[in-house]
């Protein structure tokens, strides 16, 4: 965006995220000044410049989300979709160097463009960029990976920084010899928290969902809706309270038994208990 003139011998524009001003003449002329005028600050210009950067910053948080949530359920993306959004910054932004996987499964590499005519650029494991043209690409969870391993060290030596976290985000993989009637995990249950409310903002600080008792989280999995549950207290508790187990249930209110949850509602679930557990208050001293 250019700078644009506001009178007064001022002109102002977003850099960064901010709106600034620089002298139209005089010794500081064409430099930008490291605050902005008093005389410039309710001026509707820059007003309207405020207003565009925030809507900025919630548009760059809403292509993040979605393109989390493509991840997280590794739902078919249209090609010709991406290719669409792709000359936006946000959009660029949030979904440069993602994985990617087109019609083979077994060729995985990281989105580094996407073409007018539908087509995406992406950098292999071998280090070579290769075009891919299929209907839909998905952009896996990484429990989903097989070559997981190898990717982060791949990523590691491109110097990739992804703004949706997707290779290197924590996973958990359910173990192989889960008894037939256990529906519930116990791994970070009891976890203290000072008051419910506590408890509660630190689900929502983390994008968890709170409702009643319980912060959730809801993927799809293998073709159907689950949602991971840990309880954090009845609403309006004011005393103490303590994480409890961590459950699955299906679309329809139906408790999971633990050899029914898929390997990502398995590997989000843990997550969310984790990152609740992770907070938790911790006792000083000898006795702690």
């Amino acid at each position: 965006m250019g700078w644009l003139s506001v009178g007064e011998g001022y002109e102002v524009a977003l850099l960064e995220g901010r709106v600034a001003a620089r002298a139209t003449s005089g010794r500081a002329a064409g430099r930008p000044l490291k605050s902005l005028p008093k005389a410039l600050r309710d001026h509707p210009e820059v007003d309207r410049l405020r207003r565009f950067a925030e809507w900025l910053d919630r548009h760059a948080a809403a292509c993040v989300a979605q393109v989390d949530a493509w991840m997280v359920s590794s739902l078919p993306v249209p090609t010709v979709l991406l290719a669409r959004v792709w000359p936006d910054e946000a959009w660029r932004s949030a979904l440069r160097d993602m994985v990617v996987v087109g019609d083979d499964p077994d060729e995985a590499g990281f989105l580094r463009d996407a073409t007018d005519e539908g087509e995406l650029r992406v950098v292999n494991l071998d280090g070579e960029t290769v075009r891919l043209s299929p209907v839909t690409v998905t952009l896996p969870h990484p429990v989903l990976l097989p070559d997981l391993d190898d990717l982060r060290e791949f990523a590691a030596e491109l110097g990739v920084t992804q703004k949706v976290e997707q290779i290197h985000r924590a996973v958990w993989r359910g173990p192989g010899d889960l008894p037939a009637n256990a529906t519930e995990v116990t791994e970070f249950s009891g976890g203290r928290f000072g008051s419910r409310f506590g408890l509660a903002a630190r689900a929502t600080s983390l994008g968890y969902r709170v409702s009643g008792g319980y912060a959730t989280c809801r993927v799809r999995d293998a073709g159907r809706t689950v949602e991971g549950a840990v309880w954090i207290g009845e609403p309006y508790w004011d005393e103490g309270v303590a994480t409890g187990a961590l459950t699955w249930h299906d679309a329809g209110g139906r408790s999971l038994p633990l050899s029914e949850v898929g390997p990502v509602a398995w590997s989000e679930g843990m997550r969310m208990a984790a990152a609740l557990y992770a907070g938790r208050d911790i006792e000083k001293g000898e006795d702690a």
